[in-house]
């Protein structure tokens, strides 16, 4: 492995390294840099965590002096992951005048404008960029270099035209650099068509697949929250994540844990961004906790020393699951990723297991203490699971009892209401009745049978995990 030396680094920048303890560059780290400081547009293939941030900075820090114009524009997903970004390349051009700002929704426009013209560098997130674009308190014209971070999640929530329409007000005559965990046909198209003969690197999974163990277990609706909980305590664990697919089953398995006993944060796009940069903050610092989030909230946070993750609800792709648990077992550190799964969880399951690719061991349910919840904010009662009492389908708290030995009809189909398997699910909580596609046997689950109609990808794509 080179040092950071030899891969022509500046004084000033490995003064800075050093003072920041990088001993050795990363693999990606290793392969790109010497490549953008001679100018070479880069397709980099990498994971969160693995360095890039460091990569795609370093010629920006290495090659940029304030001119009074803005000379780099770094688009990133999410607004933790710009502001970290911002963040860390404030640090790496400690000893240089550059002036690095952020911008993303959820603050205040006026500071941002305000700010603007005095960056340098300007990291931010698709949308936000558009806006000041349609403001015109933004321009474009003199950046030299652009940075598309976490590209293909841009693509995933929908910001291609953004992306697509950023990149046209860029000058034709710029470093440009794109890092993604996956290479799509689409991310394909668009370096083809606005860069200039990349370079395309990719590295080996960040995370060890031989210290990665994946878990599964099968669990009557109305006992996985139960489960949660026996596992956060009985488990072994440093950092925690715990993962949602909305925001409303975020801030209801959060509640739910401080209520069990469980010291839990929550972080969603729904939280004001001052309150998600201080839940990351406070979880970054602890040596243990347990943050529960979605997906898009998580996306491209760097947080280390993370031992397990959950899927409290299963993501309807195998890519998003890769995301998920590349979040542990990461630099040599053994992780574990464990998968709760209620009947309404199957599709979504068999769809990441189709392809045979991921290796995910069954556990047997353990003995459970079946803990007390509340059902939602507006509801002051407490109950155990399998109780009498239960929300509405609005969740105000107002309904008729009801015994879960009732037998409402199954509905696999896509039409089937989204719910909160643990507080609203009125079709799957009798243990009972026939789970999905097995009987009441109980015994384990065979994904394989069948065929499921989802689609899992829209095309084809390289993985880089």
């Amino acid at each position: 492995m080179e040092t950071f030396a030899k891969l022509g680094l500046g004084k000033g920048m490995l003064e800075v390294l050093n003072e920041m303890r990088f001993e050795k560059p990363s693999e990606i780290q290793e392969k790109t840099i010497p490549l953008a400081l001679t100018g070479r547009d880069i397709i980099g293939g990498s994971a969160t965590g693995s360095g890039k941030t460091l990569a795609f900075a370093s010629p920006i820090v290495e090659n940029l002096k304030p001119n009074g114009h803005l000379q780099a524009l770094i688009l990133t997903p999410t607004r933790e992951l710009a502001e970290q970004v911002a963040h860390s390349i404030a640090k790496f051009s400690k000893n240089t005048n550059l002036n690095t700002i952020a911008v993303y929704g959820g603050t205040n426009i006026d500071t941002q404008i305000r700010r603007i013209p005095q960056a340098d560098v300007l990291v931010g997130t698709p949308g936000r960029i558009i806006d000041h674009l349609n403001r015109r308190t933004l321009n474009l014209s003199k950046v030299k270099f652009l940075v598309l971070d976490e590209v293909d999640r841009m693509f995933d929530m929908g910001f291609s035209r953004d992306v697509e329409k950023i990149i046209k007000e860029c000058p034709k005559d710029r470093q440009t650099m794109m890092f993604s965990a996956t290479v799509s046909q689409d991310i394909d198209y668009l370096a083809k068509k606005y860069s200039k003969n990349p370079a395309e690197v990719s590295v080996e999974s960040f995370v060890d697949p031989s210290k990665l163990k994946q878990f599964y277990y099968d669990v009557p609706s109305h006992k996985k929250f139960s489960l949660l909980v026996h596992l956060l305590k009985e488990e072994e664990s440093r950092l925690v994540l715990v993962f949602c697919s909305t925001r409303r089953n975020v801030d209801f398995v959060t509640k739910n844990l401080l209520l069990s006993g469980v010291h839990a944060k929550a972080i969603h796009g729904g939280l004001e961004q001052k309150k998600r940069l201080r839940v990351l903050q406070e979880f970054q610092r602890g040596s243990s906790g347990v943050l529960v989030c979605t997906g898009v909230a998580a996306r491209g946070l760097d947080i280390k020393g993370v031992s397990h993750v959950y899927n409290y609800d299963i993501p309807s792709e195998s890519k998003e699951y890769i995301h998920r648990i590349g979040r542990t077992a990461r630099a040599g550190e053994e992780g574990k990723a464990i998968s709760i799964l209620s009947s309404r969880d199957y599709e979504n399951f068999r769809a990441i297991t189709e392809r045979g690719e991921l290796k995910i061991k069954n556990l047997r349910l353990p003995q459970l203490e079946i803990v007390r919840i509340r059902i939602d904010s507006g509801n002051e009662r407490g109950r155990r699971f399998g109780g009498a009492r239960m929300g509405n389908s609005r969740g105000n708290g107002r309904a008729s009892p009801r015994r879960f030995g009732g037998a409402p009809k199954r509905n696999y189909g896509r039409n089937q209401p989204r719910s909160h398997d643990s507080s609203r699910n009125r079709g799957n909580q009798d243990s009972s009745r026939s789970r999905g596609p097995q009987n009441s046997s109980r015994k384990p689950m065979r994904f394989g049978q069948g065929r499921s109609k989802r689609r899992v990808h829209s095309g084809r794509s390289r993985s880089f995990r």
